[in-house]
């Protein structure tokens, strides 16, 4: 079973950045990729962004330019760089591992595993 550890939230000023981190470590790493969702309360979770286990990024149309998603092999680690927040940024972020991550027209596609493997989420706050 992977686990998967995320940091690098905080409060943060408009117009901003954050680089959020997700760690995986586990005894089999072997999912086809990764994501980072977000999720205000009382909503449902947003897709932001997915990278495959060959490199591959992909990103929900409302986060191309200013999410910049990268992954580390040695590391285990995916990163995610946030630029020019917004307060509707706000929000707690999670990484996952998928079974599915690719772009199919402008839309982005993901597949959770059965059951789902989530990180404890690493708050982000866009307020002055």
């Amino acid at each position: 079973q992977v686990q998967l550890v995320e940091s690098g939230g905080g409060l943060v000023q408009p117009g901003g950045s954050l680089r959020l981190s997700c760690a995986a470590s586990g005894p089999r790493l072997d999912y086809r990729a990764i994501g980072w969702f977000r999720q205000v309360p009382g909503k449902k979770r947003e897709e932001v962004s997915c990278i495959t286990s060959d490199g591959a990024t992909h990103y929900a149309p409302s986060m191309k330019g200013r999410f910049t998603i990268t992954g580390d092999k040695t590391k285990k680690t995916v990163d995610l760089q946030i630029n020019a927040l917004k307060p509707e940024d706000t929000a707690v972020y999670y990484c996952t591992t998928l079974r599915l991550c690719f772009t199919a027209g402008s839309a982005l596609v993901t597949a959770l595993y059965d059951p789902p493997v989530w990180g404890q989420g690493t708050q982000v706050t866009v307020s002055s």
